[in-house]
């Protein structure tokens, strides 16, 4: 009868990256965000995150209010950046709005129930 010895093979040391050479795993910062949140009853706001440098958030912002028919706002958050607000759910219009646009289908993330 044999003793093993667990002493050759150390299956918590350091390998390296065990995930090869995929640097943001995790981060949030080449997507856009889109999300819903619930305020009193049957209101809805929709933020969109994320966006892009090259594109004008006022401009963009001008472009929904008029296609959707409904107010928004542009906000500054310390962690997100800007943060474009509209009332009601849109987050099907905002995202077919930014595929027409060029914007990637694959960059953009819908959350929300």
């Amino acid at each position: 009868m044999s003793v093993q010895n667990l002493n050759t093979f150390d299956p918590f040391a350091d390998e390296g990256d065990p995930l090869g050479s995929t640097q943001d795993v995790g981060s949030q910062q080449n997507y856009i965000h889109i999300r819903i949140q619930q305020r009193n009853g049957r209101k809805t706001l929709t933020t969109l995150q994320g966006l892009p440098k090259e594109y004008d958030a006022k401009k963009l912002l001008k472009a929904f209010k008029k296609e959707f028919a409904c107010n928004g706002t542009l906000v500054d958050d310390e962690e997100a950046g800007q943060v474009i607000q509209l009332q009601g759910d849109q987050r099907l219009k905002i995202s077919t709005f930014l595929t027409e646009e060029g914007i990637p289908k694959n960059t953009i993330k819908i959350h929300g129930f």
